[in-house]
C-alpha cells in the first residue's frame, strides 16, 4: 500500500460530516450499534465488549453553526455548539448511546441537554475518578464500568461478559501500542511523520473499527521505514493545551510549516490516556480501573494532588521528547486548559525552556498570525536558544 493511499483514506474519513463509515458498519450486519463518546477519555473496550462501534464525537470546524449557537453562550468553548449542530443535523441520527466524559461543566451540561433532546437514546455522564486514594478511586471507577458495562449490554442485547471484555482489553491494548509506535516513529524522525499525517490517521481511527485502524497504521509504519525525507533545519516543540475541542488541521499545518517539528502533543488525549497496557486479568473491570487510577496520564481533566507534579510536567515532557519549546495552544474559553496554563508554564520557564501561547477555536480558518508566532518563536530558540 502507497503512503499516498493511506493519507487519502484517512483525509476522505475526517472530511466526511456525515460518518459513512460508521454507517458501512452498521450496514454490515443487521442489528449492530453504534455508541459515541465524547473528548476526552470513555472505556472503549466496555462499548467493544457489547458488541458496539466506538465512535469519537470531536466537533467539526466545516459546517456553520446555526442551531447550535442557540443552546450556548458566546462565551463557552466551540465544541458543543457543533456537537449540537451535527447532532440537530441528523448526522448521528444512527447512535444509539453517548457517553459524556466529566471533562468540563459544559460537557457536563451537554450531557443533560442530550437527555432532554434525545429520550430514546442512552445517555450516560461519565464521572472520572478524581480523588487521591488509588484504592478508593479504583473500587469507584470499577463501579462505574460495570454500570455502563451493563447498561450498553441492554442497549445492543449483547452482554459484555467476562471474556468478551477481556479480548476487548487485549484489543485495545494492541491500539494503543501501535498508537505509541507512530508517537515514537514521529518523536525520533519527525521529519518522516508530519503530524497532519498522524492526526489524520489518528482521527480516522476514532469512528472505523480498531481492527481496520491497527492495518492502516501498521502500513504507515510499513511505508515511513522507506521514506528518504531529508531533515530540514526546524526546531522541535511540544504542544500543550489541545487535549478536548481539537485544532483545525490548517493549524498543525501551519505550525509545522512555519519551521517546527511538532514532537509531543495532547491531540486526541483519550488514545493515549492509560500510559500502560490494561494487565490480562480474572476480573477485567478491576483491572481496567486499577490501570486507570495508578497509570493515566498527567492531563487538566484529572486531579493533581501534588501541585509540583504539574509545574514539573512540561519539563517531563520536553525531556521526554527531546522538545525544545513548548507551544500553549488551547481553544478559546477552555478552563481546564487555560486555568492549568500558568502554572505550566511557570514550570517550563523555570526549568529554561522557550513557550509561547495562543488560542485557537476548532472552526478558525485564518492561520496567519499563527505563522508569524511559530515561526518567531521557532528562529527565536535556534539563534539564541543556548544565550
Amino acid at each position: 500500500m502507497k503512503r499516498s493511499q493511506i493519507v487519502d483514506w484517512a483525509t476522505a474519513i475526517y472530511e466526511d460530516l456525515d460518518f459513512s463509515t460508521v454507517h458501512a458498519w452498521l450496514d454490515e450486519a443487521p442489528g449492530r450499534k453504534a455508541a459515541a463518546y465524547l473528548p476526552v477519555y470513555a472505556p472503549r473496550e466496555i462499548i467493544h465488549a457489547c458488541g458496539m462501534l466506538p465512535v469519537g464525537i470531536h466537533g467539526t470546524g466545516g459546517i456553520e453553526i446555526i442551531r447550535g449557537d442557540a443552546f450556548y453562550q458566546s462565551y463557552i468553548c466551540h465544541l458543543p455548539r457543533s456537537v449540537v449542530e451535527l447532532a440537530q443535523s441528523g448526522r448521528l441520527d444512527m447512535l444509539s448511546a453517548v457517553l459524556f466524559p466529566s471533562t468540563c461543566d459544559v460537557i457536563r451540561n451537554l450531557s443533560g441537554m442530550w437527555q432532554v433532546m434525545y429520550p430514546d437514546m442512552y445517555v450516560r455522564y461519565l464521572d472520572l475518578p478524581q480523588v487521591a486514594d488509588p484504592k478508593l478511586g479504583a473500587e469507584f471507577w470499577k463501579r462505574e464500568l460495570n454500570v455502563v458495562r451493563r447498561d450498553l449490554g441492554e442497549v445492543s442485547g449483547i452482554e459484555a461478559t467476562e471474556d468478551r471484555l477481556r479480548a476487548s482489553v487485549a484489543l485495545y491494548n494492541e491500539v494503543r501500542s501501535v498508537i505509541r509506535e507512530l508517537y515514537t516513529a514521529r518523536r525520533e524522525t519527525p521529519w518522516r511523520v508530519p503530524s497532519e499525517e498522524l492526526y489524520l490517521l489518528l482521527r480516522a481511527g476514532e469512528v472505523v473499527a480498531p481492527e481496520f485502524f491497527m492495518e492502516q497504521a501498521r502500513a504507515y509504519l510499513g511505508v515511513i521505514e522507506q521514506c528518504d525525507d531529508r531533515i530540514k533545519d526546524r526546531t522541535r516543540v511540544l504542544i500543550a493545551g489541545a487535549f478536548c475541542e481539537q485544532p483545525p488541521l490548517g493549524l498543525i499545518k501551519t505550525i509545522e510549516r512555519a519551521g517546527c517539528y511538532i514532537v509531543d502533543d495532547d491531540f486526541l488525549a483519550g488514545n493515549r490516556f492509560m500510559i500502560g497496557d490494561v494487565p490480562d486479568a480474572e476480573d477485567p473491570a478491576a483491572a481496567m480501573a486499577e490501570t486507570f487510577v495508578t497509570g493515566a496520564i498527567k492531563t487538566s481533566v484529572l486531579y493533581e494532588p501534588d501541585p509540583a507534579g504539574k509545574r514539573n510536567l512540561m519539563k517531563t515532557r520536553a525531556a521526554a521528547a527531546g522538545a525544545d519549546g513548548v507551544i500553549f495552544a488551547a481553544p478559546s474559553f477552555c478552563d481546564p486548559a487555560l486555568l492549568d496554563r500558568p502554572m505550566l508554564r511557570e514550570g517550563a520557564e523555570a526549568a529554561g525552556i522557550p513557550c509561547i501561547a495562543f488560542k485557537y477555536a476548532e472552526n478558525s480558518g485564518q492561520f496567519q498570525q499563527f505563522r508569524e508566532q511559530a515561526g518567531t518563536f521557532a528562529d527565536s530558540i535556534k539563534l539564541w536558544g543556548d544565550a
